[in-house]
């Protein structure tokens, strides 16, 4: 079965198409499969080499890391919920939001004490680890 995907590798989003192999079974086969061939006129006799795939553009802002008022994301997920809003106050280690990797909720809690002074996720996003996802100045 064949499945379009989108991935990041090193900052770069690519979307490619991959091939399900797995039998029956769940033995996976290895058969070295043949790159991408371009059509060719009729009695050509050698495959014309494809070009490397172009990176899908990225429609999302950069991601905001670092600083020591930021909070960063521990681990790559989807963000479920969040439990604070601009302007509240929060101390050490109260929760601020969850966030869901492998089927297993995380739930995020404040580095330092402070007020929330801008949050830089929604619910629903997905966001890369050491990503900031709070900001909390004291």
């Amino acid at each position: 079965m064949m499945r379009h995907l989108r991935i990041t590798v090193d900052g770069r989003v690519y979307d490619v198409v991959v091939e399900d192999v797995t039998q029956a079974s769940g033995a996976v086969t290895t058969t070295p499969m043949p790159g991408p061939l371009v059509a060719q006129p009729e009695g050509a006799r050698m495959p014309a080499a494809a070009s490397a795939p172009t990176p899908a553009p990225t429609a999302s802002a950069p991601a905001v890391s670092g600083g020591p008022d930021n909070r960063l994301a521990p681990l790559a997920g989807v963000v479920l919920e969040i439990n604070v809003k601009i302007g509240d106050a929060v101390d050490v280690d109260d929760p601020l939001l969850v966030l869901e990797a492998m089927k297993m909720k995380t739930v995020i809690g404040a580095h330092k004490a402070g007020r929330i002074t801008a949050i830089h996720v929604k619910p629903g996003d997905a966001v890369d680890a050491d990503q900031a996802l709070v900001t909390i100045a004291a």
